[in-house]
């Protein structure tokens, strides 16, 4: 009986916003505010020694004032954000509701037939970015598409003309988008009115920042979902942008992993996952904090999304002449594919401050049931204490648990890393294997394997952020052939880590060495871990 993780164990370049979310710029109002106020008084101190005759002193008096009153509403705006945009959220975190539980027992994860669902492993990048062209280049009556950001780059400028194209076929798109953390503004701000001004595309957010609201800005949408048709689904944790599916002559080249569900009987939805991944995606975008971006565009706004629409489009017609591989293929996704004996789609409650953690109950449940062995890859491992009573009956033996994750040299995360390191020595105390990562690049997948048998992929990442405060999907897939592949995909990532030793260094292995670490990121990392320490279920 084990559990992955204990809460307050002893401390074992490029920062990803993914994961950090808003407490980034927390963090900074709360470092930087004394100083602000201790440079604001330095020049009420100057102005006064300088001026220092009646007239021009009443004036700077005035000044003095106006200052001091901006100076203690931004002193209460930042108290009024640490309480209700950190504090309320660091207690009172929500059990799983005996309905919910009562409806939801494990064995609904496994099949006793063929499913009508199959599976396709989308594990290499580029293979990864090729679907989804052919599938939205074959598109004929619907896509749906979520995402919780979007990166400028050649993989966006193409994806969006892709979309574009469907929609002047007649296609109806459906685009949901977290609020905050979308991408579609500054150099992608036309892209976004091109896409609202084309008759059959939709656009919504879910949660748009409002900035006297900061209990909202926590609840994130972390899905990464794409379906077409009622007949081709894609779930696992990449974003849309270059580093996801590029991997030469990029800066912070991102290693993660899809899965393609097929169903192969359309017209009986009921027995496919991608009904409940239909209504999921309904469910969030009917929510009342999913809102429209713009109620109408202005005249400017509509000549701007003219302009970006013939822009994408025209890049889109210059990739089909340049680069021809990437279009038209044909691809027997079905013959490709691997059955299943049953997939089952799994989410968060949508709902605002902390929440019933669903997917992490069906998660852990599986754990439980597991009795040979346990696999697990996550960006970070954060398991905070409302998070560890789910694990407390772990049936499979330490030594048969095997964590993969990102070491200091490949993190991409600063912010998340210096949250998990605190829980490294921890879970390698009771005897979990920890392998990490050595890069150059890093690891973004969020994978679970049981018993050999059931696999998980999706975007839930093992901390609490994801437990009780985004929206999150993963689609648990009952299917030997499958997770025999998917292991074998994995093994790559072995073979390129190293595993912590007891005494928090790695276990030498004569083939790979530790990758490299700048002075400035290891110290950035363990010193924000005393910070990020009092704030863990942000992270």
């Amino acid at each position: 009986m084990i559990a992955i993780g204990t809460e307050n164990c002893p401390n074992k370049n490029n920062m990803n916003l993914e994961r950090a979310g808003f407490f980034s710029y927390l963090t900074q109002l709360i470092v930087f505010s004394p100083l602000l106020f201790h440079i604001v008084k330095n020049v009420e101190q100057t102005i006064n020694s300088y001026y220092g005759f009646t007239g021009v002193r009443k004036e700077v008096n005035s000044i003095k004032k106006v200052r001091r009153a901006v100076m203690i509403i931004l002193i209460f705006y930042l108290l009024y954000i640490i309480i209700f945009g950190i504090v309320i959220f660091k207690d009172k975190h929500p059990q799983v509701s005996s309905t919910y539980k009562e409806q939801h027992k494990v064995e609904r994860f496994y099949g006793n037939k063929a499913s009508q669902d199959r599976v396709i492993l989308l594990e290499e990048k580029k293979f990864s970015g090729f679907a989804r062209i052919n599938l939205m280049e074959n598109a004929q009556e619907s896509i749906d598409v979520a995402y919780y950001a979007i990166h400028k780059g050649y993989i966006t400028d193409l994806l969006l003309g892709m979309i574009l194209d469907a929609a002047d076929r007649g296609v109806k798109v459906r685009i949901l988008l977290d609020g905050i953390f979308h991408g579609l503004r500054f150099s992608l701000k036309d892209a976004q009115y091109a896409l609202i001004n084309h008759p059959n595309i939709e656009i919504k957010f879910y949660e748009p920042l409002n900035p006297l609201l900061p209990w909202t800005w926590n609840n994130r949408l972390h899905d990464k979902l794409l379906i077409i048709d009622h007949k081709y689904a894609v779930i696992g944790g990449r974003n849309i942008g270059n580093r996801y599916f590029i991997q030469e002559g990029e800066k912070s080249p991102t290693n993660d992993r899809d899965v393609l569900i097929i169903n192969t009987d359309p017209k009986t939805k009921e027995g496919s996952a991608l009904n409940q991944m239909k209504g999921y995606f309904n469910e969030v975008w009917d929510h009342p904090i999913t809102k429209v971006p713009f109620d109408k565009l202005s005249s400017r706004q509509q000549k701007k999304a003219r302009e970006a629409n013939h822009q994408l489009k025209q890049k889109l017609e210059n990739l089909r002449k340049t680069d021809k591989k990437l279009f038209n293929n044909y691809y027997d996704w079905v013959k490709m594919s691997l059955p299943t004996k049953k997939v089952t789609f799994i989410h968060n409650p949508i709902q605002r401050f902390n929440k019933e953690p669903w997917a992490w109950y069906d998660l852990t449940n599986l754990m439980k049931n597991s009795k040979k062995s346990l696999v697990i890859q996550s960006p970070y491992v954060i398991p905070t204490k409302p998070m560890l009573p789910y694990m407390d009956t772990l049936h499979v033996p330490p030594e048969k648990t095997t964590i993969l994750t990102n070491s200091l040299a490949s993190t991409a995360n600063v912010m998340a890393y210096s949250g998990h390191i605190r829980h490294i020595n921890g879970m390698v105390k009771k005897g979990v294997n920890v392998l990490e990562y050595q890069g150059p690049d890093s690891i973004h997948a969020k994978t679970f394997i049981f018993d050999d048998q059931l696999s998980a992929i999706g975007a839930f990442n093992i901390d609490s952020r994801s437990a009780f405060l985004n929206t999150e999907s993963m689609v648990v897939i009952d299917s030997v052939e499958f997770t025999e592949s998917l292991e074998k995909e994995m093994n790559h990532y072995f073979k390129k880590s190293l595993k912590v030793a007891k005494d928090e260094s790695y276990i030498k292995d004569p083939n790979l060495k530790p990758g490299k670490v700048s002075w400035v990121k290891s110290f950035s990392i363990k010193g924000l871990s005393y910070i990020t320490g009092l704030f863990q279920h942000l992270l």
